[in-house]
């Protein structure tokens, strides 16, 4: 399971527009009393999350990306570089200003079917995800909350999909593609049966059942003229998905397609956690 890192620096804009701020906000008061924090980062990407998520924290940071895709860790540390006020290297890290913080970030490739339990060193303050929790399984996401309340580390994680769709204009395809795309999130992406739209649910779920105060909040893409790229790219690969389920006929696929590309706006659902130990 992985992204292309074109991919992800076009729906940047669109992510970072769409985090809830009360959770935001509510997640820099967690640690407002603190000089600074340690954050592993799962499945980082191209390092879009620490770019959404650093303005909350303190101003020392320590930052552990940890990704399965080499050519992501290498595109995060491009771009983070280039991101910052200064950078500097520090052996295998890199040391980051921005404004008046200080971001140490170190970058690691890991499975994280494997030892869980490994990827968090003993100095982990803060557990962070942006847009991975659909792709796993409920057996996984029970496992991983399992192991963050054994050690009562919080999790803030942004941009898990919630399965609605909104389109304009409306199209006669639109409620079997959305329930064929449904169906193809639910395969395995290499963690078991995706848990798609369940997934923040099952979350909230699970960390409530180890006595986690949880909120949730949404975080909806809107995606209009000012983000007409990432919509043409959103369709197409819609479709894709649409297609390998065979649910749909390849005629109204296409039909559809024709129509989202000529142009369109949508809402689509994600949602935002933050769960804390009490």
């Amino acid at each position: 399971m992985s992204f292309s890192p074109d991919w992800l620096a076009l729906r940047e804009p669109a992510d970072h527009a769409a985090r809830s701020a009360h959770l935001l906000s509510r997640l820099a008061t967690q640690f407002g009393d603190r000089d600074q924090v340690s954050v592993v980062d799962l499945g980082c990407g191209a390092g879009s999350n620490l770019r959404g998520t650093w303005r909350a924290l303190p101003d020392r940071q320590s930052w552990r990306l940890v990704d399965y895709d080499p050519v992501l860790l290498a595109a995060a540390r491009q771009r983070l570089a280039a991101w910052a006020d200064r950078a500097e290297e520090a052996g295998t890290a890199l040391v980051l200003t921005k404004g008046a913080k200080i971001l140490t970030v170190s970058f690691h490739q890991a499975d994280l079917n494997g030892d869980l339990d490994a990827v968090f060193p003993a100095d982990t303050d803060l557990v962070t995800a942006a847009a991975l929790f659909d792709l796993v399984s409920e057996a996984w996401i029970a496992r991983f909350v399992a192991v963050l309340a054994a050690r009562a580390l919080p999790l803030y994680t942004v941009l898990t999909y919630d399965g609605t769709e909104r389109w304009d204009p409306t199209h006669p395809a639109d409620t079997a593609m959305l329930a064929a795309f449904h169906a193809h999130q639910g395969t395995d992406k290499g963690f078991g049966p995706a848990a798609g739209p369940r997934a923040t649910a099952a979350m909230a779920e699970a960390f409530s059942a180890k006595g986690y105060a949880v909120e949730r909040a949404p975080s909806p893409w809107r995606l209009d003229e000012t983000f007409s790229d990432l919509a043409r790219e959103l369709v197409t690969g819609f479709a894709g998905a649409v297609s390998e389920t065979g649910r749909v006929p390849q005629a109204d696929i296409a039909a559809w397609l024709a129509a989202r590309q000529a142009g369109v706006t949508c809402h689509v659902g994600h949602e935002d956690l933050l769960a804390l130990p009490r």
